[in-house]
């Protein structure tokens, strides 16, 4: 694996505990929202532009993914 893989799975980890977190649910139940609605895909296509902010960014862009998605 190289390093932009590595830090793509980072991100998507990222994304995944950290919306667990603020939404008081699961790991699982996150990632399995997340793959449902395409969002783990979406944060390791935008990777580009992901990667040169926080980590949080990762969080926040997750949420306003589901929030669109789920409408």
């Amino acid at each position: 694996m190289d390093q932009t893989e590595h830090d793509k799975n980072l991100m998507v980890v990222a994304a995944v505990e950290g919306y667990a977190g603020r939404h008081n649910i699961s790991t699982a139940d996150a990632f399995a929202l997340m793959s449902k609605y395409g969002v783990i895909d979406a944060i390791r296509e935008n990777y580009n532009v992901l990667h040169t902010q926080s980590l949080d960014e990762n969080i926040y862009f997750a949420e306003d993914m589901l929030k669109w998605k789920m409408e």
